[in-house]
């Protein structure tokens, strides 16, 4: 009886991973921005403009994978003076460390929708936990690219300082960076 339920397990398992599916972010639909406050007068804002990644994602079996990378290099605020600092050794240090990435293989869901993202960031060359909650999640048929389109709005807020990005910390700059990801993929 044991080896049956043993056998009833693995099929139930393989079974399941054989619905997952991968799909590609989608450049043009994904952003990622990310917001400080500068002296509490305003908030400093600005994203990366060249991402890629792969989602494989299993609605069914709730279940999926994420990894997504960001280039460094590609920060734009608005300011060419303000990106090149951003860039310098400073602060992202890019030269060193030209891709921020984030990996997961932790989707919880709130019945049929993804609730949020548990992963691994990586920035500056360090490793944090991190859980972006989802504030939207969604997929479609997309009757421009006729394939199945998954995505949403996610947001985290990290400690900066945890990653050794610490610039400013002694003048007064917050710690916390709230991170906006917006993003869609594409069933491959």
């Amino acid at each position: 009886m044991r080896k049956t339920l043993s056998l009833l397990a693995a099929a139930l398992l393989s079974a399941g991973a054989a619905h997952a599916a991968d799909y590609a972010i989608d450049p043009s639909h994904t952003y990622a921005t990310f917001e400080i406050g500068h002296f509490g007068t305003s908030t400093n804002r600005g994203r990366f403009d060249k991402k890629e990644g792969k989602i494989q994602f299993d609605r069914a079996a709730k279940t999926g994978k994420i990894d997504v990378s960001l280039d460094i290099a590609s920060v734009n605020t608005g300011s060419a003076a303000f990106d090149k600092h951003l860039q310098s050794a400073e602060i992202f240090d890019a030269a060193k460390y030209p891709t921020a990435r984030f990996v997961s293989d932790k989707l919880v869901f709130n019945g049929d929708k993804v609730a949020e993202v548990q992963g691994q960031l990586t920035l500056a060359g360090k490793t944090q936990p991190v859980t972006f909650k989802a504030n939207n999640f969604n997929c479609y048929d997309n009757p421009m690219v006729k394939r199945e389109v998954c995505g949403g709005d996610f947001e985290a807020t990290i400690d900066r300082t945890a990653f050794g990005v610490n610039y400013g910390v002694d003048w007064g700059f917050p710690k916390n960076v709230r991170i906006v990801l917006q993003v869609e993929a594409v069933k491959q």
